[in-house]
């Protein structure tokens, strides 16, 4: 094979053997057909690719929107829609360094969480308290204040930004790129410093580089699980005892200094065509008293239950492992396992913040469209509600961000999962439409805002049902359930960053004003 003359060329378009790779992203639902896709690889050249699409003419009026990508996991077509002019994809922009001038360490936006764990643990032995999903790109996770296996332990990803650098476009459609840090001096270059703490990606600009300061360290070794229960030895009631039990644990265990305060699980709640209902769960080794939270843990979730305990058969989600032994790894080595590399699949996603255990009509309703009242013909291994542990360090920010849901013990996501032209996409959508509705049904088929129970929903797991009322009848708008109060300060930041309204979709921050062009962030 001859080597090529120069490096190919960063702009790619219909009929270059990249395209068709590039024109979507993780979830396979969405594939777009822009004019084009371009790769920015440093600071100047993304603000350059910017500057250049916001003066272009767009060839059909009707697909105008420049969209940003980073890792490509958007789960709506905020990046890869019908209406997607140009992508600008800044995943070769992957560097991890220190940054002497702000003391603080530099993460490029389109850096992953594994590449940064991985680059960013053995030189420092700091980490970001991100997420387990190794191909998240941090220009979307970031913003939308992701969270992980160590969040309860240490706090959210925002909770250390110092500084963000985003690349701007005024009225006139000059672009240019700004560096806005948290002790900035000018109130609007903090506000857009503020604005990408759980604001959401591609809503103000498109962010080149973000600076951590006072990351913390992982511990050196964790304790991992992973276990399972047979579908066909749950009663209803055992089915309740499980699911209130990891509520009530989680409730009662939100100290990030104890041992049982920084144990992290996930309650696979699957469709009872998978067969099983999973559990995983990881604890800080380094504490003496990890074990023992760890098996407390699993006698106050599994010692509830009818059923016993064996090892997972199958994918559950993102996520299958053989660990139904618990095991102490490195904590590198652990994150490792935790990835399921996500495969070729289409998806469909919601989600809820939970600040009590669930309550009995809404474990009914889950026992009901799990396939044990309703859907008892669908067939899906891969359609299940996702129940995180939270809290913890999250519930005690050393600084105010746009994340407002700062007191939920769960975070819940429902997902399903299907491949492209599956004859019954339908019924997997369906599904997960009724099963959500059902579960909150009390509150208007969505989890409500400052509820007794609920607080909202994540913007990381974007939804775009919450502006159909068919499925949000609560009398609360998408906004209110992604941000609360944080929304109108958001929208006077989106106003004085992105006055055109460039960065744009359907869920994305909405100025109060006309504007005019429109990109969407991963």
């Amino acid at each position: 094979m001859s080597e090529l003359p120069a490096l190919p060329a960063t702009v790619v378009r219909s009929g270059d053997r990249r395209y068709p790779a590039l024109s979507r992203g993780f979830n396979q639902r969405w594939i777009a057909a822009p004019e084009y896709v371009r790769l920015a690889r440093t600071p100047e050249e993304a603000r350059a690719a910017l500057a250049e699409a916001v003066a272009e003419t767009p060839e059909d009026p009707a697909r105008a929107r420049i969209a940003v990508r980073a890792g490509g996991h958007c789960y709506e077509d905020f990046v890869c829609g019908d209406d997607v002019r140009a992508i600008l994809d800044v995943s070769p922009m992957c560097g991890v360094s220190y940054d002497s001038s702000l003391k603080a360490y530099c993460v490029e936006a389109g850096a992953t969480n594994w590449h940064v764990y991985r680059h960013l643990y053995p030189v420092s032995g700091k980490v970001l308290p991100g997420g387990s999903c190794f191909s998240v790109g941090l220009g979307g996770h970031v913003p939308a204040g992701g969270f992980g296996l160590l969040s309860r332990q240490h706090g959210l990803t925002v909770d250390y930004l110092y500084a963000v650098e985003v690349a701007v476009v005024d009225e006139d459609k000059n672009v240019r790129l700004v560096v806005a840090t948290r002790d900035d001096r000018d109130p609007k270059s903090y506000e857009l410093w503020w604005a990408h703490t759980g604001g959401g990606g591609g809503n103000f600009g498109l962010v080149t580089r973000f600076w951590f300061r006072g990351l913390p360290q992982p511990p050196r070794q964790v304790l991992l699980t992973a276990l399972a229960w047979d579908w066909e030895d749950f009663t209803k009631d055992g089915f309740a005892a499980l699911v209130t039990a990891f509520g009530e644990y989680f409730r009662d265990h939100q100290n990030p200094s104890a041992a049982a305060g920084k144990l992290f699980a996930m309650l696979k709640l699957n469709h009872v065509s998978n067969g099983q209902i999973g559990m995983l769960a990881q604890v800080d080794a380094d504490d003496p008293d990890g074990p023992t939270a760890m098996a407390d843990f699993l006698a106050a979730v599994g010692g509830r239950t009818g059923p016993r305990a064996t090892a997972m058969r199958s994918v559950m989600g993102e996520h299958f492992l053989h660990l139904d032994v618990p095991r102490v790894m490195p904590w590198l080595t652990a994150t490792q396992v935790l990835d399921a590399g996500g495969g070729n699949r289409c998806g469909k996603y919601k989600s809820a913040y939970l600040r009590r255990p669930f309550t009995g009509r809404q474990i009914d309703a889950m026992w009901a469209f799990l396939g044990k009242e309703q859907y008892t013909g669908y067939v899906n291994g891969q359609a299940l509600i996702q129940v995180d542990s939270y809290g913890g360090a999250i519930n005690r920010p050393l600084r105010q961000t746009a994340v407002r849901q700062r007191d939920s013990i769960l975070k819940v996501q429902y997902q399903v999962y299907w491949t492209e032209q599956d004859a019954c996409e339908d019924a997997h959508i369906a599904w997960i439409r009724d099963a959500y509705k059902a579960t909150f049904a009390e509150t208007g088929g969505v989890p409500v805002a400052d509820g007794e129970t609920t607080d909202g929903c994540y913007i990381g797991y974007p939804d775009a049902d919450l502006g159909d009322r068919r499925w949000n009848e609560s009398g609360q708008s998408w906004e209110t359930l992604y941000y609360k109060d944080a929304y109108a300060k958001l929208q006077e930041v989106k106003r004085h960053w992105d006055p055109r309204n460039v960065f744009r979709h359907a869920q994305s921050i909405r100025p109060g004003t006309g504007g005019n062009g429109g990109a969407a962030g991963e």
